[in-house]
């Protein structure tokens, strides 16, 4: 295939693996894959995280049962590859069935349309060793090659960082906006940014970002302790103009859920219900 360069050395088929791709010199190029034609998704929402172990999945997981409990069909796509949680949390083990060149995602019982890696290996303790360009070929499938059907709402749970997958997720899926998650350290300033200027080289809305082990509530008392000292999330979040769509403490009733995989029973009071909605409603 014959590439096409630009004055700047660069070439379409090596601007599609850029993070700076919309701002090259050379001319645009969509690199946006078509949705399986069985799939009618309205809207795309990603989770990210600047840093691994924060609770991005607890978060998506949240968000799609919130949405869920208003009605809204929703999916859950899980391109944390090397780390998928998604299903084990909703009790999902069954493999997902395929149909000549497509896919079906595997359905929780809350109906939540789930789709990760650990639905196609064998054996779903088995470690995931790939490399990048082939976990993000991966995640591309779960957007051409699933059959979604028609969704409200799919999340997108995506692995920590600025790395392969998250760029894949941005630039070949129509994501509408992303929500940050990030914990009460000091390093979450930084954290936060990275994720945002990710987003904003892409030209992805950030939504929101919620703070998670906010504290934990004396079970005596009820006295409200900041194990990881206190938050700096507002101030952080002010300063760049994104709302916070809420803090969440460490509640033992959350982590009940997922250690016995009825995700699909949770209610996550912590987060601000009729803020999210507002933010997820008015995305392009």
């Amino acid at each position: 295939m014959s590439e096409v360069q630009n004055n700047e050395g660069c070439t379409e088929e090596s601007c599609a693996g850029c993070a700076h791709a919309d701002s090259c010199s050379s001319k645009k190029t969509d690199f946006r894959e078509p949705a399986n034609k069985y799939s009618n998704i309205k809207k795309v929402i990603g989770v990210v995280s600047g840093k691994g172990g924060v609770g991005k999945s607890l978060v998506t997981a949240s968000l799609a049962r919130m949405m869920r409990k208003k009605g809204y069909t929703v999916g859950i796509l899980d391109a944390d590859i090397t780390g998928p949680s998604i299903p084990k949390m909703y009790g999902v083990h069954d493999k997902a069935a395929g149909a000549e060149d497509s896919i079906f995602p595997c359905v929780a019982k809350d109906e939540t349309r789930i789709m990760s890696v650990n639905l196609l290996l064998p054996d779903e303790s088995a470690p995931v060793i790939w490399r990048g360009p082939i976990i993000a070929g991966v995640v591309k499938q779960f957007w051409t090659d699933v059959i979604w059907g028609d969704i409200d709402y799919l999340f997108v749970d995506m692995p920590p960082g600025t790395g392969d997958v998250p760029l894949t997720v941005f630039q070949s899926l129509p994501v509408d906006g992303v929500v940050i998650v990030t914990s009460p350290q000091d390093l979450v300033k930084m954290i936060v940014k990275k994720a945002a200027n990710m987003a904003a080289q892409m030209n992805i809305p950030v939504l929101g970002i919620v703070e998670n082990y906010s504290y934990v509530k004396c079970p005596d008392c009820g006295k409200e302790i900041r194990i990881f000292g206190e938050s700096h999330i507002d101030e952080t979040a002010g300063e760049m103009g994104i709302p916070v769509l809420g803090k969440m403490p460490i509640d033992a009733d959350l982590a009940a859920k997922v250690e016995d995989e009825k995700f699909y029973e949770a209610e996550n009071p912590y987060l601000d219900e009729e803020k999210i909605i507002t933010c997820f409603e008015n995305t392009k």
